[in-house]
């Protein structure tokens, strides 16, 4: 995965992270206490600090994405978020408080439970504003709607692009007000595990400045296989939909209108990695909001 994400320096921050581990275990008097697990692409080794306190380390690639994560964390000062204990900016290495990586909501079996939790984190996550100098919605939207041109060129089903089209033309009226608070932009069931110090916490995000009506996207198509069960899709997409705008305190149409904004992200980089056509998924996600715009 870090060959493919990063290329040559993605292979070579894998070959060196034993000695980067190592340093960060002796510089932050930390011993290992217990398996480490990884994600996409960063690596967490729980472990206890000089004091015998449980913490987590984190490694992993310093890139755009992940260079902001600390900023984030640090904002929130454990405000629904992981606590951020330590940081190397020259890495992007961070100590982390310790939460239950075993316990996610994607285990909690209650659908309406999970995402009312989810959206409580996103209503006190996304009530921050976001500092300067953070990536903005407004130059990701701008950049998404300079590649829609090309993307139209390389999509064969009609349906498919009627759809690329509508979310371009309504991310373009949401544009001038593109918002300025503190997204998350991951929030989905697994980046919320249990704690002590609060039943549920946020992890991993990828901190954007932005309308908080652009981080509904990752809680809806997360657990997609419950929204098939119902057997009537479009239905369960609007109901969690509201059930999210409500708890979050969103404008209805604005928030389909940026979710729209995020079928058309997702769109394009699939487009941009070769797929011929919008994911089922995604095209549900959009037809079921697109009357509401």
């Amino acid at each position: 995965m870090h060959e493919k994400l990063f290329g040559d320096e993605g292979r070579a921050w894998v070959a060196d992270l034993p000695r980067l581990g190592e340093e960060y275990l002796r510089r932050w008097d930390l011993t290992p206490d217990g398996p480490s697990r990884h994600g996409w692409v960063g690596l967490v080794i729980p472990v206890r600090r000089g004091d015998g306190t449980p913490a987590a380390l984190k490694l992993q690639p310093l890139d755009e994405e992940t260079e902001t994560e600390p900023v984030g964390l640090r904002l929130w000062n454990g405000r629904g978020a992981v606590h951020l204990l330590d940081h190397d900016p020259a890495t992007g290495t961070m100590l982390l408080e310790r939460l239950d990586a075993g316990r996610s909501l994607a285990d909690v079996p209650d659908e309406t439970e999970a995402l009312t939790i989810l959206s409580g984190l996103l209503a006190r996550l996304t009530a921050t504003p976001a500092p300067a100098g953070l990536r903005t919605l407004a130059d990701i939207a701008g950049r998404m709607l300079a590649d829609v041109p090309g993307a139209l060129t390389r999509l064969s089903d009609p349906d498919d692009r009627d759809l690329l089209q509508h979310c371009a033309g309504v991310v373009g009226d949401l544009l001038p007000e593109p918002g300025d608070r503190m997204l998350h932009w991951d929030l989905h069931y697994e980046n919320v595990l249990a704690g002590e110090r609060e039943p549920w916490l946020a992890i991993d995000p990828k901190p954007l400045a932005g309308d908080p009506c652009f981080d509904l996207m990752p809680a809806l198509d997360n657990r997609w296989e419950e929204i098939v069960a119902t057997g009537d899709v479009a239905r369960a997409v609007r109901r969690r939909f509201d059930l999210m705008t409500e708890v979050v305190g969103l404008p209805r149409q604005r928030a389909a209108g940026w979710t729209l904004g995020r079928v058309l992200q997702n769109a394009l980089w699939d487009i941009e990695d070769g797929e011929p056509e919008i994911s089922a998924t995604q095209f549900a996600i959009g037809d079921a909001l697109r009357g509401l715009t």
